[in-house]
């Protein structure tokens, strides 16, 4: 299931309006991605007050299958962190849309928000 409020990139990551900061857009990856990558042991993300464009490699995804560059959907500042991967990075597999996310940021430019994959248009992408 796609939940179809939130939308998405190419990259199959995923972004929730609003955020908890203020201003904020919080970003994870979608279950389509989870399942491909397989068992998640180790999660790289971006530090606090990074500033990055869309498209810019952010983080990592290590799995037992590969390791997978997280991108930047939009953007803009980073401005929280899911400290919570440190010790249990398993939770991006078990709820990917929840307790699985990854960080959020302060876009620069709302309009790239905007610009992103509707739920109906990701299943497209993804062919589900």
């Amino acid at each position: 299931m796609i939940p179809d409020d939130l939308q998405y990139t190419a990259e199959h990551e995923w972004v929730r309006q609003p955020g908890e900061a203020e201003g904020s857009v919080r970003i994870g990856i979608t279950d389509f991605a989870q399942d491909a990558l397989g068992d998640i042991v180790y999660v790289q993300l971006p530090e606090v007050g990074l500033t990055a464009a869309a498209g810019d490699a952010l983080g990592e995804l290590e799995s037992t299958k590969s390791v997978s560059d997280v991108y930047a959907p939009v953007g803009g500042e980073v401005v929280a962190r899911n400290e919570a991967l440190d010790a249990t990075p398993e939770l991006v597999n078990s709820d990917p849309y929840g307790a699985g996310w990854l960080f959020e940021m302060v876009p620069s430019d709302r309009t790239e928000v905007d610009a992103l994959l509707d739920a109906e248009a990701y299943g497209e992408a993804i062919g589900s």
